[in-house]
């Protein structure tokens, strides 16, 4: 990896050791695998399932609730989205253009022409 900051999330529809929809900083990787940096914690994971990109999203990414979601209120509907400044969940009960988080009190633009799990 070259010395630019990258950042990954998993690829839609794909369950794996990463929380759907969120950002993880990239902290090197190679021609097969990335390790990533998951509360505060280095993963490794398989370049393949993931989404790599070259600069830190700026909107909340929709996820469409998956059937074995976990730690998500059912009150929630069927989709949330993750914030794209420190990956907190919240529910997307109306379809407004932006949210502030209640985690880390930024305010993104919500995602909604991103076919993520959508």
């Amino acid at each position: 990896m070259s010395g630019l900051e990258q950042w990954a999330r998993i690829k839609p529809d794909l369950n794996y050791r990463l929380r759907r929809g969120a950002w993880y900083r990239v902290l090197r990787s190679n021609l097969t695998d990335a390790v990533v940096e998951v509360e505060h914690r280095d993963v490794t994971v398989p370049l393949a399932v993931l989404q790599v990109e070259s600069a830190r999203p700026d909107r909340w990414t929709v996820v469409s609730l998956p059937r074995d979601a976990v730690d998500i209120p059912f009150s929630w509907g069927s989709r949330y989205g993750v914030c794209p400044g420190c990956s907190a969940r919240a529910p997307l009960v109306e379809r407004v253009a932006t949210i502030r988080c209640e985690a880390c009190g930024g305010e993104f633009t919500v995602g909604w022409s991103e076919h993520y799990f959508t």
